[in-house]
């Protein structure tokens, strides 16, 4: 009955265990995403990332999407019109940042 245990049930709640950790590991949140983005973005990126002037709509794209982009931005590459300032803005921001607001921008509404 042990060794039962040891070889089926026990790699089984291993497997189940990684999977609820890695996936909660790497979620944003969306709450703390929104009050960066209420501090930093939402003065030229509107209110709930709608857009504003010359600065583009930013909520609605996928996590993924948008967590690319301000890795890039951070990194200092190019990417726009507007990159030098969203260079300098993306800087300071660290991993948890970017997964929060990626993770409030994907829904964001007024």
């Amino acid at each position: 009955m042990i060794k039962f245990i040891n070889m089926i049930i026990m790699p089984i709640w291993f497997i189940l265990f990684m999977w609820l950790f890695t996936a909660t590991a790497f979620a944003g949140n969306a709450k703390l995403g929104e009050m960066k983005f209420n501090m930093n973005c939402k003065q030229c990126h509107g209110p709930a990332g709608m857009g504003m002037a010359s600065y583009p709509k930013v909520s609605g794209n996928p996590v993924e999407y948008t967590i690319d982009r301000l890795k890039k931005y951070r990194d200092g590459v190019e990417i726009g019109p507007n990159s030098a300032l969203m260079i300098m803005m993306a800087k300071p921001l660290s991993d948890n940042d970017i997964n929060n607001l990626a993770e409030y921008l994907k829904e964001a509404k007024r």
